[in-house]
């Protein structure tokens, strides 16, 4: 294979440009996660005015999670390949084709295949962001800068809620500006991005892209993304159901395993993920996303029905974690830039994020919303300091040329993680209250049947008796989810002790060498060279060339 070349993009960006681009790749980045977020009070509504079902009702949320899961890393791969500022430009132009399409939707179903159309287009943004930011500024700097994606997302959080519930409220507004009102934002950030990103255009003669490991992964995360949508509610745990469904999952994934290994192009290098900074980063996000997702999910379940406050109120009481989000990104980014020390904090940030998921974990539907939103600040401040910072550790090992591929896995892992822990723990949820409210109904002599309100969360149309058995019911299985978030992010403590210290370089890229001595550092315990060759790297080398 030819070696590759570097178009005179490649200038090195000034501080004042940098900012200036970084403020495009942010907004397209908050309009991305405000799709997500801003339907969350919004489904009510919008279903019932489609005259759709409560299994619509979930994939609304689920087929855009799992289109942008399962393209993840193809649009990383894609940045490793291709001018990565066009494939920013493509990736919101799909989102912005989704948005307007979801935003005219007559039917539900139409509704559903729109956002999975958008999950295309926001699974490219949440990847290629990251992509572009590691393209821009070299490790060493970029740890500051993760504040600004940290508030990025805090904002998102819980700006969506409120701006979802105030849209459907407006009756000279209604739903459809749910999906219309991040059309504009993206059209300014993609004029914007036009203007001011500047990035490296790597050339490569015969290029070949993966298409059929790319297939491969679409279709068995795909698969397992269903299975856990449609798991303990439309068939049983244990059922044919679910052993054709996870053996088919697992038998693509082992091709796609397979294929991978083979391929020139492979969409998920995989002498990348078996390197150890990588694989441990893996682990770690995996477990970080089950538990933040997955437990995070619950506090407006938590807020509007266990304790009985509107939507608006519930996004007003998970301020505390997004404080927590933005105040630790920024603090921990500069520590991290200022000393290139990076895993002291990861290590910090997975024990707080255990340690609020365990205070949240002795929450009920009387408990002080003091003590709740401390539990909740310290699981924001978990946060802050290890999502971010797991990409950036493994960025810090590969070279510019895979830097995409090497994000996107990592970003892959999180979502998954979030995804499962979402259905599982759900699932479990699910089964706690229905076992209370059948339980304290039979108690207070109330007849079961029909009357305890299981098939709807319309609380308002319950008697005052039922309505608040089942409030209790929801306020005091929540803390149980929560205990179990807490056990899973252990998992994430592990993996961030196992990371090797490093000292993050300060060079964009990663020269021949300075390779070669990472791989090696990565394949031995306590080596501790890695670092400072990384730092004193020479700038400008050549990418080194792909291992076939």
């Amino acid at each position: 294979m030819s070696a590759p070349t570097t178009t005179a993009e490649a200038a090195p960006m000034t501080h004042r440009q940098t900012l200036e681009a970084l403020s495009g790749l942010l907004l397209v980045l908050f309009v991305a996660m405000l799709s997500s977020t801003v339907v969350s009070t919004a489904l009510p509504k919008i279903i019932g005015a489609l005259d759709g079902s409560q299994t619509q009702y979930t994939w609304v949320v689920t087929a855009t999670l799992l289109t942008a899961t399962a393209t993840t890393p193809i649009w990383g791969k894609l940045a490793d390949l291709f001018n990565k500022k066009t494939l920013v430009q493509v990736a919101i132009v799909v989102f912005l084709a989704g948005s307007v399409v979801a935003g005219f939707s007559q039917t539900a179903g139409q509704l559903i295949a729109a956002r999975a159309f958008q999950g295309i287009g926001v699974g490219g943004l949440q990847a290629l962001v990251q992509v572009a930011i590691a393209a821009m500024i070299p490790p060493r700097e970029r740890g500051r800068y993760n504040g600004y994606l940290g508030g990025v997302m805090a904002v998102a959080t819980v700006g969506g809620p409120l701006l979802g519930g105030l849209i459907v409220d407006t009756s000279w507004l209604g739903w459809r500006w749910c999906f219309f009102v991040g059309v504009p934002v993206a059209l300014v950030a993609l004029v914007l991005l036009q203007l001011t990103l500047r990035l490296p255009t790597v050339r490569r003669d015969n290029v070949k892209i993966d298409y059929l490991g790319a297939a491969l992964i679409a279709a068995g995360v795909s698969v397992l993304l269903i299975w856990i949508s449609f798991v303990d509610d439309s068939f049983a745990w244990l059922s044919w159901q679910t052993a054709a469904m996870v053996g088919g999952a697992v038998l693509l994934l082992a091709l796609a395993t397979w294929v991978e290994s083979r391929a020139a192009e492979p969409v998920v290098p995989l002498g990348i993920v078996r390197e150890r900074t990588t694989a441990l980063a893996i682990l770690g996000s995996l477990a970080v996303g089950m538990a933040m997702f997955g437990g995070a999910v619950f506090l407006g379940q938590y807020f509007q029905i266990g304790r009985g406050y509107s939507p608006t109120e519930a996004g007003l009481l998970t301020i505390p974690m997004m404080a927590g989000v933005l105040g630790s990104s920024i603090i921990a980014g500069r520590m991290i830039t200022r000393t290139g020390r990076i895993k002291p904090y990861i290590v910090v940030g997975a024990i707080l994020l255990v340690a609020g998921f365990a205070l949240l974990g002795t929450i009920d539907h009387e408990t002080s919303l003091v003590l709740v939103g401390v539990a909740m600040f310290v699981v924001g401040t978990g946060v802050g300091m290890t999502m971010q910072n797991l990409v950036l550790a493994v960025q810090n090992t590969v070279s510019l040329r895979d830097i995409g591929a090497a994000s996107s896995t990592v970003a892959f892992f999180r979502s998954l993680g979030g995804t499962i822990g979402v259905s599982v723990l759900g699932a479990v949820l699910a089964r706690r209250v229905s076992d209370r409210i059948t339980h304290d109904l039979a108690a207070a002599g109330i007849p079961v049947s029909g009357s305890s309100g299981g098939g709807s969360l319309n609380l308002d149309v319950l008697p005052a008796p039922v309505r608040e058995i089942v409030r209790a019911a929801y306020g005091d299985a929540t803390g149980h989810i929560f205990l179990i978030s807490a056990a899973i992010a252990v998992v994430g403590v592990v993996a961030a002790l196992l990371l090797r210290p490093v000292t993050l370089r300060t060079s964009l890229d990663l020269p021949d060498p300075a390779r070669s001595a990472a791989v090696a550092a990565d394949a031995v315990d306590g080596a501790p060279a890695l670092d400072q060759v990384a730092v004193d790297a020479g700038r400008g080398s050549r990418p080194p060339a792909r291992r076939a």
